[in-house]
């Protein structure tokens, strides 16, 4: 619920402006290094974590979701990790204009295709996708928090 209501404050602020109105004012709480604790971290590895083939003495073990409870949970996650790029390319968290808006919008297409993955119930697309969402973070990383 209230990753709509984000997306509904954002698209009413993104009309008021184009009206001349004033947007409505927005109070970021977290700074970048709280968004990703509290959000993008935990966010990615429900996504990641949900697909998996996993080796080991006693057999083969193919992880994926397979309630309706699993999938609502993946694809909640999924977008809460797409609306976290919204939320990153907001002032104050913005870095720059360029490479960062660039960065930010890889993450919500990249979440954005493993939200379409989970709502699809596609296995194979969401474990596809976890990779291109780590490229997507690893890209921003090697920029904005080398030594990370």
């Amino acid at each position: 619920m209230r990753t709509y209501t984000l997306t509904v404050v954002l698209a009413g602020a993104l009309g008021a402006t184009a009206c001349g109105q004033q947007p409505p004012p927005y109070k970021p709480v977290a700074d970048v290094k709280g968004l990703m604790q509290g959000i993008v971290d935990p966010a990615s590895d429900v996504v990641w974590e949900s697909v998996a083939t996993i080796f080991t003495k006693d057999g083969v073990e193919e992880r994926q979701p397979r309630t309706k409870e699993e999938w609502d949970n993946v694809r909640n996650h999924a977008m809460m990790l797409t609306e976290a790029g919204n939320l990153l390319m907001m002032p104050p968290r913005a870095k720059d204009g360029g490479e960062w808006m660039k960065r930010s919008q890889e993450l919500i297409d990249s979440a954005s295709a493993a939200l379409r993955a989970a709502e699809a119930k596609n296995v194979d697309e969401l474990y596809r996708i976890g990779g291109v969402i780590d490229e997507a973070c690893e890209n921003c990383h090697k920029k904005y928090w080398p030594n990370y």
